[in-house]
């Protein structure tokens, strides 16, 4: 089976990765880790999100990052914009994509959410339109597409309801996100297959965390699919506050080292990346969660 011959990564550590960050981290951290991680050649950023200070008090300076990013026409910076007030205030510092998020388990969005799946569809549906009326693109996240911590496995009929409902206010492509990292390579194409009933494969991402170790053979399944979208997190930045023990994103470093391994061009240079894994890390006061990283930083270190 062939494999894609190019993917595009989006780095999601500057918001998904920080958000969940106890201490604070200054806006001049995230705006330059922003910028380390364009000049390693990451076409896409997710940057920051609008949401109320009192729920996510580290995305507060969503203003003052996205205001101060000397941006590079060439890459797109995307923001998580989860109701019109949300929106609102992203529009005025011009994001390039928002990012609008479901669950395809009932459970999770009742108690992420405190909504049905349908509620938050008609929530989203408003923000999408308004998006897109500003020449604004836009992203659906799809959390607990593998399972949830409440229901436990979750079988691909759900994920294809939630692309559905996605694809019919107008969301212009999705993200099937294995939140709490339980995915398996067979269960992550199911998954992906009933997406791929509602969107075509150039508009079908993979979001996968790498809590039982299984992150990058996920990313190779969905490969064999043809996907050629991905999300990640430089250093391994994330996690999910719902599972005990999850180990968040899988790290880009380690993502971008096994796509150049099979020959697939990601227009990234994988030692700046390692530098911008670094410069994070050493902000928040630890090591990159990233085994190639550490790998060439030992190197390095001869």
């Amino acid at each position: 089976m062939s494999l894609p011959t190019r993917v595009q990564i989006i780095d999601v550590g500057p918001r998904d990765g920080l958000q969940n960050e106890k201490q604070p981290v200054p806006a001049a951290v995230k705006i330059e880790l922003v910028q380390r991680l364009q000049a390693a050649g990451l076409s896409e950023i997710e940057v920051t999100s609008y949401v109320s200070p009192k729920w996510v008090p580290q995305m507060a300076d969503n203003h003052a990052v996205m205001s101060s990013i000397a941006r590079d026409p060439r890459v797109r910076y995307s923001v998580l914009t989860p109701n019109m007030k949300g929106f609102e205030a992203a529009l005025l510092d011009r994001p390039d994509e928002v990012l609008v998020f479901g669950a395809a388990s009932e459970a999770f969005s009742q108690k992420n959410i405190n909504c049905s799946i349908a509620e938050s569809i008609e929530r989203f549906a408003p923000v999408v339109q308004a998006a897109k009326a500003a020449g604004i693109a836009v992203r659906g996240s799809m959390s607990c597409a593998l399972g949830c911590p409440y229901e436990g496995e979750i079988a691909p009929e759900k994920v294809g309801r939630l692309a559905g409902l996605m694809k019919s206010i107008g969301v212009e492509r999705v993200d099937v996100a294995d939140t709490i990292g339980v995915g398996t390579p067979r269960k992550v194409q199911k998954a992906i297959e009933a997406a791929l009933a509602h969107y075509d494969v150039d508009h079908v991402s993979g979001h996968f965390h790498d809590t039982y170790g299984q992150a990058l053979a996920n990313t190779y399944a969905a490969l064999e699919l043809g996907v050629w979208n991905f999300q990640s997190s430089v250093a391994g930045l994330g996690g999910c506050p719902y599972a005990k023990g999850a180990t968040g994103n899988v790290a880009s470093e380690d993502a971008v080292y096994l796509l150049h391994g099979l020959g697939i061009d990601t227009g990234i240079d994988l030692d700046r990346l390692v530098d911008a894994g670094h410069y994070i890390s050493e902000q928040l006061g630890r090591k990159p969660n990233s085994r190639v990283a550490t790998a060439v930083l030992n190197k390095r270190a001869g």
